[in-house]
């Protein structure tokens, strides 16, 4: 498939898959400035990237998990949703979790991207069916 994408920024760098698209389902997002990300403090971070999606795909912003591990950096709204009608940057909310100061420079891998397929639904209001589990959640299942 073949997404449109404009650059923003002269900083901006496409997405790509670190190990090619047979072994990656998500795309790296690179930061295209340099941010400062004090502990418990949500910092918007610009990719320089505009993409124009077809209907019935999305793109989700994800963690990456290197940045998890290691210096607890995540993203709040996470999976975040990139919807086709957006045409606006791509940025991408980033929390330090941790305890000490993180600073991203720009070119620095900051998220992960997957394009997925959806489906648009209309509601059928009515009586549900039974189910085995019914309504039981939230730790139904046991530990």
């Amino acid at each position: 498939m073949r997404i449109a994408v404009q650059r923003l920024s002269e900083k901006a760098i496409l997405p790509v898959y670190a190990h090619g698209p047979a072994e990656d389902a998500g795309m790296d997002l690179h930061a295209t400035e340099d941010a400062v990300l004090e502990p418990g403090v949500p910092k918007l971070v610009s990719t320089g990237l505009s993409i124009e999606l077809p209907p019935g795909y999305e793109a989700q912003i994800r963690p990456r998990s290197g940045l998890a591990l290691r210096h607890a950096i995540t993203i709040p709204n996470g999976p975040a949703t990139i919807d086709p009608g957006y045409r606006g940057e791509i940025k991408v909310i980033l929390l330090n979790a941790g305890r000490s100061t993180y600073e991203v420079r720009t070119g620095d891998r900051i998220a992960q991207m997957i394009v997925a397929r959806y489906e648009n639904i209309e509601w059928d209001e009515r009586e549900l069916t039974e189910s085995t589990r019914g309504a039981g959640g939230f730790g139904s299942s046991g530990r």
